[in-house]
């Protein structure tokens, strides 16, 4: 799918000829449809089973395609629990990894497998968290099991589990970006939902990410409620907090302010990113946006240094940084916006997050 098709289908309202261009995409939502709802009745009514593990499993995730937060909240969450004194470990597929017999990508200590072999998100929590192992691969549920067997651990996060079925988890936590909620609500490929509506009602949490106005989100909020009466819903948004990269060192944020920037992503919602660099003080002379997960090039490199003339600073995200720090960006302005999630009523989420572990011992 192209990039220009890519960011169609996160449109909520479409024009006529878009309807018409999509229109092949629409039809293929039939098959993908009826696979999904296949795959989901066969968990309900017990003809598969998922497997369980003797420890709380967290999960989060979202029902759409693209960045809702996942990444930001499961680290938010795992050094919440460490600081409570209850260690975890994060299991994650790994998207778009290039396949290794290791599933180990940290021990807490030492990284041993690079972005490649384990993939964006986990390469970044990787780096970021100290004492959490971060293990990748498609079977959690064996990966679980070593992580309960080698690290003394008490509980598992699940990074974009809504999905894994495969697993049981204890705490389902869903994620709703509120600027693009469902989109038109269609399915892949036609629209971003990886689920029809209905499978909201597994979610026992839900998040609503990247709030700007809070008066918008409400009729959002009363959608989801028809479908899914009952869970609680949270709110939060994202907090620009420091710059990285090479040289970063002492710079303070507030200094991007009227700064000339070149702003660099390869992420499923760039519109977000940019908004957030204005937010910042920053101006914006030039996007340069790549596809989701993108593993830049030497050629993309040479593109984005003929672009350096006129322009202050180049600006990318965490993510982005990561792969950009394999080629050679030293010499350039470059720095990655570091961002914090803020959610509006933390006390009360962890709260709910820290009934698991207190259930699971009762039960015990």
């Amino acid at each position: 799918m192209s990039c220009r098709i890519d960011r169609l289908i996160y449109q909520k309202e479409k024009s006529f000829w878009a309807k018409i261009l999509l229109l092949p995409l629409t039809i293929l939502s039939f098959p993908y449809r009826w696979v999904v709802q296949v795959r989901g009745l066969s968990y309900k009514i017990g003809l598969l089973n998922p497997k369980q593990l003797p420890c709380p499993v967290i999960s989060v995730g979202n029902i759409t395609v693209g960045g809702t937060g996942k990444t930001p909240l499961v680290m938010a969450i795992a050094t919440e629990l460490m600081k409570r004194e209850i260690p975890v470990a994060i299991l994650s597929r790994g998207y778009k990894r290039k396949k290794t017999s290791a599933p180990l990508v940290s021990d807490g200590r030492t990284v041993f497998l690079s972005q490649e072999e384990s993939g964006d998100e986990p390469f970044l929590m990787a780096e970021s968290l100290k004492g959490i192992p971060i293990i990748v691969g498609k079977d959690r549920f064996t990966n679980g099991q070593m992580a309960l067997q080698r690290f003394g651990i008490r509980g598992l996060l699940l990074d974009d589990g809504y999905q894994h079925l495969q697993l049981h988890r204890d705490l389902n936590i869903l994620l709703i970006d509120s600027r693009i909620g469902f989109g038109d609500a269609h399915l892949l490929p036609r629209g971003i939902l990886r689920e029809p509506l209905s499978h909201l009602r597994r979610a026992h949490l839900i998040l609503f990410t990247k709030i700007e106005d809070p008066e918008a989100c409400q009729s959002l909020e009363a959608s989801l409620r028809e479908v899914h009466p009952s869970p609680q819903i949270f709110h939060s948004h994202y907090e620009p907090v420091g710059l990285i990269g090479p040289g970063a060192e002492g710079e303070e944020l507030h200094s991007m302010q009227g700064k000339r920037v070149l702003a660099v992503s390869g992420i499923a919602n760039p519109n977000y990113f940019s908004s957030l660099l204005k937010k910042c003080g920053m101006k914006i002379l030039e996007e340069m946006i790549f596809p989701d997960h993108h593993l830049y090039t030497p050629e993309d490199l040479n593109s984005i240094q003929k672009k350096v003339n006129g322009v202050d600073r180049i600006i990318t995200t965490e993510k982005d940084m990561v792969k950009l720090m394999e080629l050679n960006v030293r010499d350039l302005p470059i720095r990655a916006l570091r961002i914090e999630m803020r959610i509006w009523e933390e006390e009360r989420f962890y709260q709910k997050v820290m009934e698991v572990f207190q259930q699971k011992t009762t039960d015990e």
